[in-house]
């Protein structure tokens, strides 16, 4: 089946202190593990019209189709914004301690807030990541969502 319009997506990771470096390592676990849209390679088009899935990530943005549908995963995103930058295009908004204060009522997000994200204002094409802290306070994991494609 051909996919049509935006996929969500969410994925969570070990915490470190750069977020944009747990981004680029999700995104090559998700590439490697070939996890992503590959709109040449899907089953509505004819079997002698399909190709192997990209070798790098190169390859795989230096495909038109790729350009216009995307991947339908993280590797629509391509980079974690700093705390002047504004959203963009593929890129990933950290939430903030005080967006997550006004929103949520703490500035100390666990895999129990979840569920509520969707407070968090989001576009497509535009990810999103939070720390999440375990039982004691200590950041455990980030959590990256969000929707791409087309």
């Amino acid at each position: 089946m051909r996919v049509v319009g935006a996929s969500e997506w969410d994925y969570y990771v070990p915490y470190q202190e750069d977020l944009d470096a747990a981004l680029q390592e999700l995104r090559r676990e998700v590439f490697e593990a070939g996890d992503y849209y590959w709109v040449n390679g899907d089953k509505w088009l004819a079997k002698d019209s399909t190709e192997p899935l990209p070798q790098s990530l190169d390859d795989l943005w230096d495909d038109e189709l790729v350009q216009e549908a995307g991947t339908h995963s993280i590797l629509d995103i391509v980079r974690v914004l700093g705390p002047d930058d504004t959203p963009d295009y593929q890129t990933v908004e950290p939430v903030t301690g005080a967006e997550a204060r006004e929103l949520l009522g703490t500035d100390v997000l666990t895999r129990a807030h979840v569920k509520d994200f969707d407070v968090f204002p989001r576009s497509r094409w535009v990810g999103r990541c939070a720390v999440l802290h375990d039982d004691d306070g200590k950041p455990r994991e980030i959590y990256f969502w969000g929707h791409s494609g087309d």
